[in-house]
Parts: C-alpha cells; sequence; structure tokens
C-alpha cells in the first residue's frame, strides 16, 4: 500500500526537525513536535504524532543527506550495504570511470579517520538513535509501558530502532565481539551528555534488552506497511545480535528467533520471484523495507541510482558493479540464481535488482521499493546456527527448502544430504553470500564467521587480494568529528 501523500509531507515536515540542527556531533533534536516536559501526555494523546514522528525515523533510512554530507553514496540504509559488500568482497567494482567508490574499494577509506566514508555511517546510526531516544522518552522513558496500546506499539518500534542502529555500529566499528572491548559511546535517554566508549559486553546487553523489549510491546501489532518494524523484524534484529556474538549459547537463541520468524508464514521468494527485478515491498518473501513513491524525491542519489542499469545510474553510466567472479564461478549452473548476473556485462546485477521497464538508464524518478530483510535470510541463519551446534539434521532441512525453490530437479542438489561438520557449515556460508548478493548481509556473514575473503579477477582494485575479516581495512574508524566532539575519546 501506498503511503498517502499528506502524510508523507506531514511526516517530513517532522523529519526535517530531526536533522535541521548541524552545529554539533550528537546535538540535541528540536522538541517542536514533541514536548518531553510533559513526558508520555504527547503518545498518549496524540498518536498521529508519535506515528508521524516514527515515520520520520524511516524516512531517514532512504533519504539522502542523512550521513551528513552531500555525497551520492549518501543515501541511508541501502548505501551502507553498498559499502558493506564492498567490502565483503562479494560485490566487486569492475569499472570506476566516475570514483564514487574508488577510494573505498581500494580499502583506503576505512583506514583514514578524515575520511568522510567513515563519518557518514556515525552519523547516520546515531541520528537514529537520537530520534528513537526522543520518542521513547515521550513515551516515558526506557522503563515506561504505556496505557494504550498504540504507545506500546511505537514505544516496540523505537526501541527496534534503537537497537537496529547500535547493531549496525557494532558491525562497522569494531571487527569482531569481544565483552570487555570498548567501542561506542551508548545512549540510552534523550537527555544523556557526552558518553565515553561503553564496552562491547553493554552495548549487546542493551541492544538485547531493547529488542527483547520491543517484541513483547509488538505483540498483536499489524503493520499496515511493511515499512514499520513488526514483532517478526524485531525477532530477526534480535536474531542477528545474537548470532554475532559467535557463542554456543547465543547460537542456540539465534537459531531459535530465526526458526520462529520462519513460523510466522511469509514464503521462500519462488525462483520466478528472485530474476523479478527485486523491486516490490508487496513481494510476500519480503519481512521489512521501504514503500517508495515519487513524493519521496529519490532520482540518481539513491541505491537503484548506484546499483540498477535499468535506472538513470552509475551502474549505467560507469561505475560499473558485478558479482565478484570468484563467487559466480561458484553457483551451479542450474541454480536459478546464476542468471541473475549477466556474463556479458561485466556480471552485473541485471537479471535481479532491475525497474520492471527494462530501459537502459530509463527510470529517472525513484518508486521501485527497498528492501532490509527477508525470509530467506532466517532459513539461512538457522542452518547456520544449526550448523555450529552440531544439529546437522536441522542444518540440511532449512537449506533442501531454500534450495528447492533454486533448483528445478532436487538431484542437483541432493549433494546437501551428504554434509556435515565444517563441510556443512561453510556450505550454508556460501549459498548465503549467493542468495544474499548485493541485499547488504556478507559483510555481516563474513564477521560472525571470521572468514578470509578471497577477491576474484574482476575487481579493479586488489584483485587476487586474500584479506582476512580482521584486517583493519575491513573495519571502519571512528570518524575526526566524534573525536574532535567528545573529550573522552583519545
Amino acid at each position: 500500500m501506498k503511503i498517502n501523500l499528506l502524510k508523507i509531507v506531514f511526516t517530513l515536515a517532522v523529519f526535517a526537525t530531526f536533522i535541521s540542527c548541524e552545529k554539533e556531533f550528537l546535538d540535541t533534536s528540536p522538541t517542536s513536535f514533541i514536548n518531553l516536559d510533559d513526558t508520555g501526555a504527547s503518545g498518549e494523546l496524540n498518536p498521529e504524532i508519535l506515528d508521524a514522528t516514527l515515520n520520520g525515523v524511516y524516512s531517514m533510512m532512504i533519504n539522502t543527506g542523512t550521513g551528513g554530507t552531500t555525497s551520492h553514496e549518501d543515501f541511508g540504509q541501502k548505501g551502507y550495504d553498498i559499502f558493506t559488500d564492498f567490502l565483503s568482497g562479494d560485490l566487486a567494482l569492475t569499472a570506476n570511470n566516475y570514483n564514487r567508490y574508488g577510494d573505498f574499494a581500494n580499502l583506503l577509506a576505512t583506514v583514514d579517520y578524515t575520511d568522510n566514508d567513515n563519518y557518514t555511517p556515525w552519523r547516520y546510526y546515531y541520528r537514529v538513535i537520537r530520534s528513537s531516544n526522543l520518542v521513547i522518552k515521550s513515551l516515558g522513558g526506557n522503563d515506561v509501558v504505556p496505557e494504550s496500546i498504540s504507545g506500546k506499539h511505537s514505544l516496540g518500534q523505537a526501541k527496534a530502532l534503537r537497537a537496529y542502529a547500535y547493531f549496525y555500529l557494532t558491525q562497522l566499528y569494531a571487527p569482531e565481539y569481544e565483552a570487555s572491548a570498548t567501542v561506542l559511546p551508548l545512549y540510552k535517554d534523550a537527555d544523556d551528555p557526552i558518553q565515553a566508549q561503553a564496552t562491547m559486553q553493554e552495548v549487546y546487553d542493551f541492544m538485547i534488552e531493547d529488542l527483547s523489549s520491543a517484541i513483547t510491546l509488538l505483540d498483536g501489532f499489524t503493520r499496515t506497511s511493511k515499512t514499520n518494524i513488526n514483532e517478526d523484524v524485531a525477532k530477526a534484529l534480535l536474531a542477528y545480535v545474537y548470532a554475532s556474538k559467535d557463542e554456543s549459547a547465543s547460537n542456540l537463541l539465534a537459531k531459535g528467533l530465526a526458526d520462529q520468524v520462519i513460523a510466522s508464514g511469509y514464503p521462500l521468494m519462488s525462483s520466478s520471484e528472485v530474476v523479478g527485478g527485486f523491486n516490490s515491498l508487496s513481494t510476500p518473501g519480503w519481512i521489512w523495507g521501504f514503500d517508495l513513491t515519487l513524493a519521496n524525491g529519490l532520482d540518481l542519489i539513491s541505491w537503484w541510482g548506484q546499483m540498477d542499469v535499468f535506472t538513470y545510474s552509475y551502474q549505467w553510466a560507469g561505475d560499473k558493479k558485478g558479482i565478484d567472479d570468484g563467487l559466480y564461478a561458484k553457483i551451479d549452473a542450474n541454480d536459478i540464481r546464476k542468471t541473475q548476473f549477466d556474463p556479458a556485462n561485466n556480471l552485473q546485477p541485471r537479471n535481479k535488482f532491475y525497474n520492471a521497464a527494462r530501459q537502459i538508464g530509463g527510470q529517472r524518478n525513484i518508486e521501485d521499493d527497498y528492501i532490509y530483510m527477508r525470509v530467506a535470510e532466517m532459513y539461512l541463519l538457522s542452518a547456520e546456527m544449526a550448523a555450529k551446534e552440531n544439529q546437522d539434521g536441522d542444518a540440511r532441512t532449512r537449506l533442501n527448502q531454500l534450495l528447492s525453490q533454486r533448483f528445478s530437479d532436487a538431484s542437483d542438489y541432493a549433494y546437501v544430504n551428504g554434509l556435515s561438520g565444517s563441510d556443512l557449515l561453510n556450505e550454508v556460508i556460501l549459498q548465503t553470500r549467493i542468495e544474499l548478493w548485493g541485499e547488504g548481509k556478507s559483510y555481516l556473514s563474513m564477521k560472525r564467521n571470521k572468514q578470509m575473503m578471497t577477491r576474484g579477477s574482476n575487481h579493479v582494485f586488489h584483485a587476487g587480494l586474500s584479506i582476512p575479516y580482521s584486517d583493519p581495512r575491513l573495519t571502519y574508524e571512528i570518524p575526526r568529528a566524534e573525536i574532535q566532539n567528545n573529550p573522552y575519546i583519545d
């Protein structure tokens, strides 16, 4: 369902109040729409205002400039999905005519704390956190449960959004989970002063608390659009948090949550759907995304403007991006996903992500939707956690369920039934990279599975390079702007 235009205009007006002040790095948001001195009253008495404020946070996820720059790579969550896919090596920059990602793909930007590529994700995710904190404060704070159903659902979404932002910050700005290592300033309240770096354990405990609370608060929430976070999205986010710890007890919790999301009834995308363009939020197998309309005002500066040759885009004009040719070679010839990529055109995803008109450079103003999460991720995460915990039967079952939608002949994936132990885990990881290519998930897999990644021959930079997940070039630096504004970070 497309969002009503009037609601969008109001939402963007609210959203504008969140980002209008640029003088301080973690400045307090204006409060003209929510009165924090009347704690709880706004949310209880004016649910439409709370909804509009939440819509402003969701709009932040797709709007340009939310990382604090005018860069053509600064357009919210899907922008960072591209960045991390480059770091994983599964996304290859195959031509660099406009140099939009040149320094980044060359692994130069991440080790330079003055580079804007380190600044934009930090700025963006902390804006999401700050805005979520404002909503939570308006509803009475972290420890209050609103009396109204709408208030509970608003609070659940805000807590899940806050945890989502902290999760990505932990993944981008730390090489791995290490409980005692200091990592990020932790802001739990809209009124918190500048904070020192909390330990990884503290940040993870807070994310788990937020998402566990969100799951409870969102029980019974029927959303009108998959743009909003519901209980299933919160469970999936919590599964990712647990999985990234890479500990046995957490693995089992992650598997349990992934299985719960699967049981909620989202179907796997069919073989025809995975070559159908990935352009509609109405796709049954999608769990979370954004319902884009012309009113959102996106054009060249967008995910479609960077990735789709059938959009007026860098992908068409000269900054070409394709699947790593080493990974492509590992896709079975009878696998429908092999056809997602065009070997005659830099292995671009011309048959995975595309505007339905299929006119080269045709879509100028973006109406195709954004995907953040789909149920296939939970099948693969469940299989991965099962394989790690010696539940080989469960892992094979989940993997077979997915592959049954990618092959027309069961004999083509019958080999899975003979896999066990590390061979089975490695197959799950490979299928995760193939299935979720270009969707911003390969980097998360690389980190939690502590992989050594080898670039294929079709990368402009570092072709053939083997690089471990722990290499400093694969993790972001805390940006100079934060260090200058935070006296607790040296």
